[in-house]
């Protein structure tokens, strides 16, 4: 049953945070959904990409805490 909990966690979405990164990210930008699974996401931006991890928490996951995702680093679209 493992494999049907994996699709479950994809498939719903989760309110998450986008933190640093270029400031002319728009703040729409920075508050989105994303699947649940998801550890990293990727923004289209100014001709590249903005890319985010999902920030580890220690102790208990507070299952009501907004994930964050930390900026990393900016990759360009290849041409």
């Amino acid at each position: 049953m493992k494999g049907l909990d994996d699709n479950a966690a994809r498939s719903n979405p989760i309110d998450v945070v986008l933190v640093g990164g270029p400031d002319d990210l728009p703040v729409t930008a920075r508050r989105m959904r994303a699947p649940a699974a998801d550890e990293t996401i990727k923004i289209p931006h100014r001709g590249g990409y903005e890319h985010f991890e999902r920030e580890r928490r220690l102790g208990r996951p507070d299952d009501r805490e907004t994930p964050v995702f930390r900026w990393t680093m900016r990759t360009k679209i290849a041409e």
